[in-house]
């Protein structure tokens, strides 16, 4: 069954803003533990991922969602970026843009990273999202990418920031923390389900690298993962409700700083289609809504940080 929101909220015991060390704390209703201001911005973003309609078809039913906007691949020909940007906007939505090389020869990726970085920024995107290096590039490899993006940044003035994926530079907690302590500019996007998968933990043996993560978080990608995998088989089954829980108290702790520091945070609620999501044997049948999952969980956040 595809997430019920009531359903949800009364049977997960959501975190107070803290990393999840133990069982989830009681809590009342779908509330964080501290105030939002009236005036606290999040833009919530809707993923192409799995969709199947045309990009109109997409950004009308994204609209229509609720969502604020889109988070889309780089196009690669100035027509499709042209496209994009023009379907978006009239549908009312706003553009974020993931930018990344596939090549495994490091000055060749080096090269494209570069080359799509500034086609990137010079659209004026809501944010470029990077899916930074490789895992197996040395960290003096990893870090020219950042650098760039750096330079990037303060010259357009357009957010940037290093997703923590799997296989890229970030895929692992220890090794993000030391590309943060050694580079104070590293921005991050928070896809934290990976992490557990790689740990096979919800990361109660790391605080320090978590902490500092959620320090220089910028954008969120809002997906639940759990030890053996980066996907949960659907947040609203009572199965996962200690993962669900443990994501929000990150989450919360995100947020709760954004505020003091009189920031802003943009999400993408970024369940997959199959294989990211389980599916049944021999017949490759979903099993939940991947639509509904994803605004079921948009609609989650402007509850709870409304």
């Amino acid at each position: 069954m595809p997430i019920d929101r009531k359903t949800f909220i009364s049977k997960v015991a959501l975190g107070s803003g803290g990393l999840m060390l133990g069982p989830p704390a009681v809590q009342t209703g779908n509330r964080p533990g501290f105030t939002i201001p009236a005036d606290f911005s999040i833009r919530y973003l809707a993923t192409r991922w799995g969709y199947r309609g045309t990009l109109d078809h997409y950004c009308q039913a994204a609209s229509e969602a609720g969502y604020d906007g889109i988070e889309e691949w780089l196009p690669g020909s100035q027509a499709e970026q042209e496209q994009l940007f023009r379907v978006a906007e009239n549908h009312g939505l706003e553009v974020g843009l993931l930018v990344g090389s596939g090549s495994q020869d490091f000055n060749e990726h080096l090269e494209q990273f570069r080359q799509d970085i500034d086609r990137a920024a010079a659209l004026n995107p809501l944010y470029i999202n990077c899916h930074s290096g490789r895992d197996y590039f040395t960290f003096e490899q990893n870090r020219q990418l950042i650098d760039y993006t750096t330079r990037v940044q303060a010259a357009s003035g357009v957010r940037i920031s290093h997703e923590t994926h799997r296989s890229r530079m970030l895929f692992a907690a220890h090794i993000t923390r030391q590309f943060l302590d050694e580079l104070p500019e590293l921005r991050l996007t928070l896809d934290i389900s990976h992490w557990c998968t790689v740990h096979e933990s919800l990361l109660q043996d790391q605080p320090e690298a978590v902490s500092l993560a959620l320090e220089r978080t910028d954008h969120i990608h809002a997906r639940v993962g759990h030890r053996q995998g980066p996907q949960v088989t659907d947040p609203g089954a009572p199965e996962w409700e200690r993962e669900v829980a443990a994501h929000f108290g990150w989450w919360d702790r995100v947020v709760e700083q954004k505020i003091s520091e009189g920031g802003r945070i943009t999400v993408l609620t970024e369940f997959g289609p199959p294989a990211y999501m389980p599916t049944v044997p021999f017949t490759g049948m979903p099993l939940a809504d991947q639509w509904q999952i994803n605004t079921g969980m948009m609609n989650l956040w402007k509850e709870r940080y409304r």
